[in-house]
């Protein structure tokens, strides 16, 4: 069996605020480690189930270099840096059996739900065939496009939701209760972990229950940026148009996968600042 394990930062046990997610904060490196501790957590819980698993993990947050390689365990390999094929997914394949996303968070514009967003600041909403998909419906598409069902999700409940509603059969880990952007009720993280754990094992364990989410193509996109400058940039590409209002573009894809890179490349376009 192989198995990927996607971690993002904003939705682990007790991480609330940017300056725990962003590595030029003071709180950043006490944020790194609760990270690996949860991810850990779940590498754990896949071997529990399946000694013989190949586990990758895909450091998934920011500039993709945040879990701490020397103290992730040892049996996992660790996937990290950008750019790189398939974002967040880096390291899926044919081969792999099963998804699970640690330190998830909600999409731009639901609430309440800790630390909000769609891939950056510039992302305001992205939605293909007329539905609003954030980091976890776009990952969980991709994975699904590759025939991968998404089997594991840890964050706060809304981000547990938002998965339940695009995978109804998937198990989900809510480790704080969102308050609203910048606050929670936590779980202890020791508490998180041990939950996590057991998760992950039962995930695995029923990995052929569940569906990979698969949206066929060809499929109308339309993504709201939140600078009128990044529409200027995001027309230069070939097959990206205006829509509505100043905000919007649209395009149409053949398939997820070209919809989920073009995606990746709109957010990029989106950090640019005017010269």
């Amino acid at each position: 069996m192989r198995v990927l394990i996607s971690v993002d930062m904003e939705g682990i046990s007790g991480i609330v605020h940017p300056t725990e997610t962003n590595p030029d904060r003071y709180d950043y490196e006490h944020g790194r480690a609760l990270m690996t501790a949860e991810a850990n957590s779940v590498i754990a819980g896949v071997l529990d189930a399946e000694p013989a698993a190949e586990v990758w993990v895909a450091d998934a947050h920011g500039p993709f270099r945040n879990l701490l390689p020397e103290k992730l365990d040892r049996r996992a390999r660790l996937v990290r840096g950008k750019p790189r094929p398939m974002g967040m997914l880096a390291g899926i394949d044919d081969r792999t059996d099963a998804v699970l996303l640690v330190g998830y968070h909600a999409r731009a514009g639901r609430g309440p739900a800790v630390l909000a967003h769609t891939m950056n600041d510039g992302i305001l909403d992205v939605r293909v065939a007329g539905r609003s998909l954030g980091e976890i419906g776009l990952n969980a598409a991709m994975a699904g496009h590759l025939g991968v069902p998404v089997v594991l999700l840890s964050g706060d409940d809304s981000a547990c939701a938002e998965l339940c509603e695009l995978v109804p059969s998937a198990v989900t880990v809510a480790v704080k209760q969102a308050l609203g952007q910048g606050a929670a009720v936590a779980l202890h993280p020791e508490e998180a972990r041990e939950r996590l754990r057991r998760a992950a094992a039962e995930a695995v364990t029923r990995h052929e229950r569940v569906s990979p989410l698969i949206l066929a193509g060809p499929l109308e996109v339309e993504v709201d940026l939140s600078a009128p400058f990044t529409v200027d940039l995001a027309t230069l590409v070939p097959g990206v148009s205006r829509g509505e209002g100043g905000r919007t573009v649209t395009f149409t894809a053949a398939d997820f996968a070209d919809t989920y890179r073009l995606v990746l490349l709109l957010a990029q376009l989106a950090t640019i600042k005017p010269a």
